[in-house]
């Protein structure tokens, strides 16, 4: 089958989790595509409904940023830079295979990566002198993207109140790009630090003040009692 068939929520999460973070990501370095279950179309005679795929999830950099129904690679003058598919019991045959070969012998997609979000399974190729190469599992436990600079690592947590192993992007040193909701949490959390040292500092004033005013206390019923404090 051509197009990808995302068959559980999970794998729509996975998507989102993949794509969110990416597309933010980039908004700040450089123009670029992300998307993920539209048609790559690639036909030698520019025919768009022969030769096409539907990867689960794909990045096309250098390209105007602009919203897409499908990824026409002789229009678009390029295909594919990244691309990840999602396995599943249905397609991991395929995955593994007739799609791996396309990207691979066809497309010339230069990173691909497969991921199965309920074993956790992974693996990335790299393709080199036309042939796909595994990129090895680094010594963090990363699989590098050269291409986007990142790294894809496999993160245990929470997603959309799901708890599970996803497939997550990282900047090298190993700092997940966040999604949508943990830059708005950590907004909050911000926020919170923000007021919550704004009150100790009037409190701390306060108090400041208070001494103060004990303190004048104190002055004017010793100067009522003995005159004027000595210099």
């Amino acid at each position: 089958m051509a197009i990808g068939c995302l068959e559980t929520h999970h794998h729509v999460l996975q998507m989102q989790l993949l794509m969110d973070p990416l597309r933010a990501y980039l908004a700040g370095h450089r123009e670029a595509f992300v998307g993920g279950n539209i048609l790559v179309c690639f036909s030698l005679e520019q025919v768009r409904n022969q030769d096409f795929r539907g990867p689960d999830f794909f990045v096309a950099l250098d390209v105007p940023k602009r919203d897409r129904k499908s990824w026409v690679v002789w229009q678009e003058g390029k295909g594919p830079d990244v691309v990840i598919e999602l396995l599943s019991d249905s397609t991991a045959a395929q995955d593994k295979g007739e799609k791996k070969d396309v990207y691979q012998n066809c497309l010339r997609v230069p990173e691909y990566f497969w991921f199965d979000p309920y074993t956790a399974e992974w693996a990335g190729f790299s393709l080199r002198d036309g042939q796909y190469e595994p990129i090895e599992v680094d010594a963090q436990g990363q699989i590098r993207s050269q291409h986007l600079g990142l790294a894809l690592v496999r993160w245990e947590g929470t997603y959309q109140e799901e708890s599970a192993r996803w497939l997550r992007w990282a900047r090298l040193d190993g700092t997940l790009l966040p999604t949508p909701q943990e830059v708005a949490e950590a907004a909050q959390r911000h926020a919170e630090e923000v007021e919550r040292r704004a009150a100790e500092a009037q409190q701390q004033a306060a108090e400041a003040q208070q001494r103060a005013r004990e303190l004048e206390a104190l002055l004017t019923r010793y100067r009522e009692r003995f005159g004027d404090v000595p210099e």
